[in-house]
């Protein structure tokens, strides 16, 4: 199993997790939810305290990642298999990231 803490501008908002048997689960942080100012992390991914559940990495995440040429080199030079979309996401999408979301490993418990 493994884990990615998601921010919004620095601001811890919810954890995505990879189970086994690639099954991705996504949850907000109760401070997250029960803040009227804060957004949703995105349109399909509505604030609630349940966990959202997915075969397939949730297609906001998914689309974080980069794209041909760039993600074979990304994968190359990160050592990670080019099918390893959650291990992308987690090695890339600590800093550089086109607006407000990051995703940053959890630590090993």
């Amino acid at each position: 199993m493994r884990k990615g803490e998601v921010y919004r501008n620095g601001e811890h908002l919810g954890t995505l997790t990879e189970k086994t048997g690639s099954r991705y689960h996504f949850i907000y942080t109760q401070a997250w939810v029960s803040d009227p100012t804060k957004p949703a992390v995105s349109l399909r991914l509505p604030k609630r305290e349940e966990a959202y559940e997915s075969e397939v990495l949730f297609p906001f995440f998914f689309n974080m990642l980069s794209e041909g040429v760039n993600r074979k080199l990304q994968s190359r030079q990160l050592k990670i298999d080019e099918g390893d979309h959650f291990g992308l996401l987690l090695a890339t999408a600590a800093y550089d990231t086109i607006g407000a979301v990051t995703v940053r490993e959890a630590e090993k418990e």
